[in-house]
């Protein structure tokens, strides 16, 4: 059984970003396939983040959603389907 574990490639070095303990003990050899992703390591990502957070917070407080009621836009924009044999 294949199992998939997320890691950093720091040069020739895996950084694992999770627990491995189970499968990678002592000096025991073990056939990896490496596919790098189009995506930015976590490290990076982590900046963004908090950049995100900062925008929020200030919509908060410049209030750009105060007129929102969020029931009724949730009324608004959903697409609910008709029930079988239930018609109003």
């Amino acid at each position: 059984m294949l199992r998939t574990f997320r890691a950093v490639l720091k040069g020739n070095l895996l950084e694992w970003q999770e627990q491995v303990n189970g499968w990678l003990q002592g000096d025991r050899t073990v056939q990896v396939l490496v596919t790098l992703l189009d995506e930015e390591p976590f490290a990076v990502t982590q900046g963004r983040g908090r950049q995100m957070a900062d925008v929020l917070e200030k919509l908060a407080q410049a209030r750009a959603f105060s007129g929102v009621d969020p029931s009724r836009w949730q009324r608004e924009i959903r697409q609910d389907r008709e029930l079988p044999e239930r018609s109003e």
